[in-house]
């Protein structure tokens, strides 16, 4: 009860913030008045005409996604011509829905609150702590800790910007941070569930549903709901949260939306530590007591051969079929690798200690500093909390349904509980698994089976991410 109690007060303040009124409104005489809302029409027009050219962009894509395989770049006989540089996206002001002294003021308390969590309700600390304190520190006024460098007319510095601007630069803006992640999760993580059981993989690709719908639903509030414009590049960003994956979320935005990374970040390491939380009424919700008391045969034996083929095999397809996931899912291959050849021990453990640990604490600054007033308050923050939920409980409920589909046609049969696990919060996720197992049958250990989907709930979040930037960027 404690819990939700939190879970409400946190959420309720994006509510209360957003039905503030702005305490000033400028009153301008009849002729400049037309022109600013003649001036606010054309970039309407504008932001639509560009929507309109994604949408266009991006079906080209699909239609020729054969010419963005490793296959077909493997059958060029020439070097191919570098990327052509896209215009840059009409720029969407986000304005501030309050004063911006008040703003930061009531950002102080958000990341507070982020803090408290963290500290004593064990809401995913290891990020939330650090995400919490550099928001703090962002929103301190005249500190100038996320302020970029001064510089002259020649270009050279006069005064150097803030820590978190140039950690948010090295780390965050050019992707190494989630990378380096990716690679320390690679060397924490035991695929042989998957390997024993290789179709639990279907589960893990069906619960990435949830990425799809909020996707389309980001699209649809731009529609629909004044105040909120999302380019596709910005709905694909909100739809990553549906993979529970944080660092996956973190790569894609700062790629494709960087302006609504601090609300994405936070949505998304929100509801992994949600997990145990929302998923048990949707697992209960999606299947029947029958279900629930399924036994799944005893895993069998993974040999070291078999675990040490296969980072390379995951790589090698995927650089055919979809070079642009590589980056992340190579970070991740090659800390398993590591981990299960057993020949560099040092470095397997570097990557799952001491490298990830440090990354962790700089990356959870860099993602704070993102958590300014005039970018954290506005409509579309409130439209991405929503939308993150209904990813996350739509990615819950496909990969429980996809078990109940596949037992139509198995013989042995997959207690679809298990398909939760699907979305890539490792391990929580399978032990949520395991626990509402156990509340019907306390002989009926789930916990290996689930990690078969949760693991592979790893590798196609970062599909999908790179699915998106192929096609959005």
């Amino acid at each position: 009860m404690k819990n939700i109690m939190a879970i409400i007060v946190f959420f309720a303040t994006f509510a209360i913030a957003n039905r503030s009124e702005a305490s000033e409104t400028v009153e301008l005489p009849g002729a400049e008045q037309i022109v600013a809302a003649k001036l606010a029409a054309e970039e309407v027009e504008a932001i639509k005409d560009r929507q309109d050219a994604d949408w266009a962009a991006s079906l080209h894509k699909i239609k020729n996604i054969w010419k963005e395989t490793g296959i077909y770049g493997f059958m060029q006989k020439d070097k191919p011509a570098p990327a052509a540089v896209r215009a840059p996206l009409p720029k969407i002001e986000r304005s501030c829905i309050l004063p911006y002294g008040m703003a930061q003021g009531v950002m102080i308390a958000i990341c507070l609150g982020l803090i408290y969590l963290a500290i004593f309700k064990d809401f995913e600390p290891l990020l939330l702590l650090p995400i919490g304190f550099g928001g703090l520190l962002s929103n301190i006024p005249g500190a100038g800790i996320t302020a970029a460098p001064v510089l002259d007319a020649l270009g050279y510095v006069v005064e150097p910007g803030g820590f978190l601007h140039y950690t948010f630069e090295m780390g965050v803006a050019t992707g190494l941070f989630p990378i380096l992640i990716f690679m320390g999760v690679g060397a924490m993580t035991d695929f042989g569930p998957l390997i024993a059981n290789p179709r639990t993989a279907l589960l893990g690709a069906a619960a990435q549903l949830g990425v799809f719908v909020a996707l389309m639903g980001a699209l649809a509030l731009s529609q629909f709901v004044p105040g909120i414009n999302f380019h596709i590049a910005d709905a694909a960003s909100i739809g990553i949260i549906g993979g529970a994956d944080g660092p996956t979320a973190i790569w894609l935005t700062t790629k494709l939306a960087p302006d609504l990374l601090g609300a994405i970040a936070v949505a998304a390491y929100s509801y992994m530590a949600l997990v145990p939380i929302i998923q048990p009424p949707i697992m209960k919700l999606c299947t029947t007591e029958a279900d629930r008391k399924i036994k799944m045969k005893q895993l069998r034996h993974v040999s070291k051969l078999e675990k040490v083929c296969f980072p390379l095999i995951v790589l090698l397809l995927c650089a055919l079929l979809l070079p642009a996931a590589t980056t992340l899912v190579g970070a991740l291959m090659l800390g398993n690798l590591a981990k299960e050849s057993g020949a560099v021990n040092r470095l397997s453990d570097t990557m799952a200690n001491p490298l990830i640990n440090i990354v962790t604490i700089l990356l959870g600054l860099s993602v704070g500093s993102k958590l300014a007033a005039e970018k954290f308050l506005n409509a579309e923050t409130l439209g991405i909390i929503a939308l993150g939920l209904v990813a996350f409980a739509c990615g819950t409920a496909g990969g429980v349904w996809m078990a109940k589909i596949m037992n139509v046609f198995s013989k042995d049969k997959i207690n679809p509980l298990i398909g939760s696990a699907g979305v890539s919060a490792v391990p929580m996720a399978a032990r949520v698994s395991n626990k509402v197992g156990l509340e019907y049958d306390n002989s009926n250990y789930l916990l290996m089976h689930a990690m078969g989907p949760n693991v592979s709930g790893v590798i196609g979040s970062a599909v999908v991410a790179g699915v998106l930037y192929t096609l959005c960027r």
